[in-house]
């Protein structure tokens, strides 16, 4: 019997009856191109760089799902994709190479087990991200995960939510650190608990791509049970000021550019008054499931107690955080690039519901985590997760580069940046870079363009894809961005110090973590090095890797041929 706990379902098949009937509209010529586009987008149908194949983007609110969704996206993957999908860091499935013809049966299969494409890509309210640990963090002011969920449930098929100037992203935090990242959103909630009432400081227009900016806030605490008449508020100013004729200048954050701060807020005043009076904005929280862990299962034999497996104590030790739960601990499972296929989908299932409650989360890093793994039972787990080919070392380290799928499938991409951050990956594996100090605690971050699909703006080494023409020829370049981040004072951004070709990067990496080691202060973490070293120190440190070109570097890694910048017309605001 599945001891896994209620997974919320998100889905209706009648999103799937309209999809179907625009598409004919579309097939008949009722329906205009550039208006089937900007629909199909909101049901999470988004173009690729290839002609006649979809990306489909599923959403998993809170990154939350359960052997159901798992065997979900693997039977999707297999017959409609690549036989893998791809996790993002905004805890969504991305599954491409669809034809349109197979939209249809693909969204069906996700609706069975309550995954909804609705809302996810266009001008819309996205899906509503969280901490994977909201539920068991020992930090965090108290559980997010009730409102979050409710929050979904608020603003899904919202009369606004798909008719927006731009996409609009929500997110939730449960402690001061910001684990959500909610200051790079337009609308971010982080828990705080004040006079013994729950509730949150509220951030708002925040965001990356070219024009990167910190959220403000909005709200030092409000009471909890006022959030909804705060995210409606925020809502409509959107909706009302953001620019419709400007796709580039039509985020939130434009809207607050244009008004100043004090201008914002009395707009946001003013609108919030009329919210409060209609008194029709309120959530309604959902019951907390009944987290049932399984029994422990322990290794018989020489391999548990004394005798661990091969490997197992390198793992715990990377892999594994205990829980504000007692005897209980998260396991963390490192998917390279993001991806993973359809067999571990499959197999992924029972193992969580063997080892943990039945439940496991999407990290906005691209990983998984398994709640509720009783501790005697982490050897066991390890060498199931082994099993599978999921028992990667080198978690939450420079070795786990987080990208956006780049050049491979993004029509805006001018760079592969998938191929860029394996290539990163399997140089710091070299035996002369797995030892160096700032492998564990760096954070790098790609983009295969400016727009920060990757985040490059708040990583401690991040890169974004450019080129450059010389000799008559086009090198792929990254742009390194130094020193950005995430803490208690919100985003701060990397500061551009030199572009490099792109066969470089890798070794440039090795350079820069080879700086930190020999110059860090002592205590001094890799994330304040960064920080504040100087950009001209880390040129000089790169040495011959800046400037100059050789012959090989005009192909792309992972390419052979000369590299050619083929940026088409992107769909994010389409």
């Amino acid at each position: 019997m599945s001891n896994a706990p209620f997974i919320p379902r998100f889905s209706s098949p009648a999103d799937i009856d309209e999809f179907v009937s625009k598409l004919e509209a579309f097939e008949k010529g009722e329906l205009g191109p550039d208006q089937f586009r900007a629909y199909r987008l909101t049901r999470g149908v988004y173009g690729q760089r290839q002609t006649d194949v979809q990306m489909l983007r599923v959403k998993v609110p809170g990154g939350l799902l359960g052997k159901e969704q798992l065997d979900a996206i693997a039977d999707v993957a297999d017959t409609y994709s690549r036989g893998f999908a791809h996790i993002t860091t905004r805890q969504n499935f991305q599954l491409h190479f669809i034809k349109m013809r197979d939209a249809e049966p693909a969204m069906h299969r996700c609706d069975q087990a309550g995954l909804t494409t609705r809302e996810a890509c266009g001008n819309s309210v996205r899906n509503v991200t969280a901490c994977e640990r909201a539920a068991i963090c020992g930090d965090a002011a108290f559980d997010v995960s009730p409102y979050q969920e409710a929050t979904v449930r608020y603003f899904l098929r919202h009369p606004l939510a798909a008719t927006l100037p731009r996409k609009f992203k929500i997110a939730f935090s449960g402690c001061g650190t910001d684990c959500a990242v909610a200051a790079i959103h337009d609308l971010g909630f982080i828990a705080k608990s004040q006079g013994g009432v729950a509730g949150f400081k509220v951030v708002v227009a925040g965001g990356l791509s070219t024009l990167p900016m910190n959220a403000i806030v909005l709200h030092d605490f409000v009471p909890a049970a006022e959030i909804a008449r705060v995210g409606e508020s925020i809502l409509r100013v959107f909706d009302r000021l953001g620019n419709r004729e400007n796709k580039h200048r039509a985020r939130l954050k434009y809207v607050l550019k244009k008004l100043g701060e004090e201008g914002f807020r009395a707009k946001y005043q003013e609108i919030r008054a009329e919210v409060d009076a209609e008194a029709r904005a309120e959530l309604k929280l959902p019951e907390n499931p009944q987290r049932t862990p399984a029994p422990p299962v322990e290794l018989a034999g020489r391999e548990s107690g004394v005798h661990p497996p091969p490997g197992y104590l390198q793992w715990r030790a990377a892999s594994v955080v205990d829980q504000r739960q007692d005897g209980y601990t998260a396991v963390y499972v490192r998917l390279k690039l993001g991806d993973i296929n359809s067999a571990q989908m499959r197999a992924f299932g029972p193992l969580i519901e063997k080892y943990g409650d039945g439940s496991a989360y999407l990290t906005i890093d691209q990983n998984l985590m398994i709640p509720f793994v009783d501790k005697r039972s982490l050897p066991a787990i390890f060498v199931a997760l082994k099993e599978l080919g999921l028992a990667e070392l080198g978690i939450h380290t420079a070795k786990d580069v987080t990208s956006c799928p780049g050049a491979e499938t993004c029509n805006l991409a001018v760079t592969s940046s998938r191929q860029l951050a394996a290539a990163i990956s399997d140089r710091l594996d070299q035996p002369d870079a797995e030892h160096l100090q700032g492998l564990a605690g760096t954070v790098i971050k790609l983009s295969g363009c400016p727009n920060s699909c990757g985040q490059h703006h708040i990583a401690d080494l991040g890169f974004h894809g450019a080129a450059k023409k010389e000799g008559g020829k086009t090198y792929p370049m990254y742009q390194l961005h130094l020193g950005g981040g995430i803490d208690e004072n919100g985003a701060y951004f990397g500061r551009q110090v030199v572009k490099l070709v792109a066969r470089r990067v890798p070794e440039a990496v090795v350079k820069l973590l080879a700086l930190y080691e020999a110059e860090r202060t002592e205590g001094e973490t890799p994330k304040s090095f960064f920080k504040r070293v100087d950009g001209k120190r880390v040129v000089a440190a790169l040495g011959d890797l800046v400037g100059g070109f050789q012959a090989g570097e005009e192909a792309d890694i992972g390419e052979t041929v000369g590299f050619q910048v083929a940026v088409g017309e992107g769909e994010c605001a389409a």
